[in-house]
């Protein structure tokens, strides 16, 4: 039994406040007793919905899939998977769902767009719009329940292992948008992933390739406390499912805004569509619409024609360096120029004496890996040089085009092609790797060769009056103290550099 003294009583109640303390008491005590109850009866509730969804599609074959449902199924299964969802929320907590605004018909607005999307609890909003299509990963389709649910929906798959996938879903989403209201509504999340409320991420132009009329929705959890958001660097599934169940009560607000009638440009421009709608999203969320999006896992912002991570992993690599207290200085680089020497995790680990195998692989699964598992220990030697921090700039983009650059023979000097390129802007600015490829060739235009001279690549790095303040605010130590004079200012932070960008989302769980 622990014992708390009269001293440490007193100064807690003088920081939080006795009415604070009572109510994470309550909350602690709501979170034992309620919680588990709430999850229980949510999955025996989950678990029943899947005969409902089932009967819907049962016998039908995929040509008859590819057309609406109709008849008895539709009118026994919709209203059944509607109740019993509608109830799934009401026990995790989800007591009132407050409706603002008017939906439009299928009609006046096909395609519905919600935002912000900040939680595995957004989906609520299907309920308020009548169970529109939605779309989603194929590879959900295998998870129990979920996939029985999924093909209730005739919900559009996507896969991400097939590069013709996409192309489908656009001309599936154009097919039932422009079906002239014989296909339900169809929902996206156009953010495409979950942020934190804060801002808007970079709307994705899928919902806007038809170029049909769009329905704005906007979800808000006016909760004193947020226990929903779910969102990069934050609290995992479990976290929030309880936290959330513990909440006496959870209020959802959706808010129909008017519908968003396309120019015949934004018809014709999926991107200029989807930006100015995200425009008006975010006008009256009252938050920044921003250039912040995310590839694959990676956050990442637009700057000029690149695009650049929030937070670059090198940064992360540092940290994992850092705790195992390695000084990047003191490692034998031992790289070739221009030559790649694959290693691999245990040669890695005996270069920079590194002896913890949580960090080495911590360390080694920063790079990237071939087939064999093997990693170019150029990738490690610059790394390695960019975290030291004892070069210069111009010294240490001299470093990395001498261990990229390649000799040909029709070319009197060493040229940095596109893969050399992209994998130092990779790895030193976290740049996926089609973005830097483009922008080398756009770099390239100038000259009359496929690649870059030293000259040209510092040129871009060092003294381009927009790239240049990349390289300068990325490059720094981060494992280093930082005195106020290093620290940019907003003219050279990646945030302020992104084109449009009023304010990068706030990271999860800062």
């Amino acid at each position: 039994m622990s014992y708390t003294s009269p001293a440490s009583r007193g100064l807690s109640h003088l920081l939080l406040g006795p009415k604070v303390l009572k109510a994470l008491h309550r909350f602690c005590l709501l979170g034992v007793l309620l919680a588990p109850i709430r999850v229980l009866l949510a999955f025996i509730v989950l678990f029943l919905l899947w005969p409902f969804a089932w009967l819907q599609v049962a016998g039908l074959t995929e040509e008859q899939l590819q057309e609406p449902i109709t008849g008895w199924r539709k009118t026994v299964c919709h209203n059944g998977v509607l109740g019993l969802s509608r109830l799934l929320f009401f026990l995790l907590g989800f007591l009132r769902i407050r409706v603002r605004g008017q939906r439009a018909s299928r009609l006046e607005a096909p395609v519905l767009v919600a935002a912000p999307h900040s939680t595995f609890f957004d989906p609520i909003v299907l309920l308020p719009c009548d169970l529109p299509k939605v779309v989603s990963r194929a590879e959900n389709l295998s998870v129990p329940v979920i996939g029985a649910l999924l093909r209730f929906n005739q919900a559009i798959l996507v896969s991400r292992h097939d590069p013709a996938s996409r192309r489908r879903v656009v001309e599936e989403v154009r097919r039932r948008a422009t079906s002239g209201g014989k296909w339900p509504q169809v929902l996206f999340f156009p953010e495409g992933t979950c942020s934190n409320k804060k801002a808007l991420l970079k709307f994705k132009p899928g919902a806007f390739i038809a170029g049909v009329p769009v329905q704005p929705v906007l979800i808000r959890y006016p909760n004193s406390l947020d226990t929903t958001s779910w969102a990069w660097r934050g609290p995992g599934v479990l976290k929030v499912l309880w936290l959330t169940a513990s909440q006496p009560c959870s209020i959802v607000d959706v808010e129909f805004l008017p519908v968003y009638q396309p120019s015949p440009e934004e018809s014709k421009d999926p991107t200029l569509y989807a930006n100015n709608v995200q425009r008006v999203m975010a006008q009256a969320l009252g938050i920044p619409a921003t250039e912040c999006e995310f590839v694959g896992s990676l956050p990442v912002i637009v700057v000029g024609q690149l695009k650049v991570a929030l937070e670059p992993q090198l940064w992360e690599l540092g940290k994992v360096l850092q705790k195992a207290g390695l000084s990047p200085g003191f490692v034998d680089m031992g790289a070739e120029p221009g030559r790649s020497r694959m290693i691999s995790q245990e040669a890695f680990a005996q270069q920079l004496q590194l002896s913890d195998p949580q960090t080495v692989a911590g360390a080694f699964r920063y790079f990237q890996q071939d087939a064999k598992g093997l990693v170019d220990f150029r990738n490690v030697a610059l790394a390695l040089a960019a975290l030291d921090g004892g070069r210069s700039l111009e010294e240490l983009t001299r470093l990395a085009f001498e261990l990229f650059a390649e000799e040909q023979a029709e070319e009197p000097d060493r040229l940095l092609y596109k893969d050399g390129f992209s994998t130092i802007l990779h790895l030193l600015l976290g740049s996926p790797r089609p973005a830097a490829m483009t922008l080398h060739a756009e770099l390239c235009r100038s000259g009359c060769s496929q690649g870059l001279s030293l000259c040209q690549f510092q040129n871009f790095s060092l003294h381009d009056p927009l790239y240049s303040k990349l390289f300068s605010a990325y490059l720094r130590p981060p494992h280093k103290p930082r005195s106020t004079s290093q620290i940019p200012n907003a003219s050279s932070s990646p945030t302020a550099l992104a084109n449009g960008t009023v304010q990068a989302p706030k990271q999860k769980g800062d």
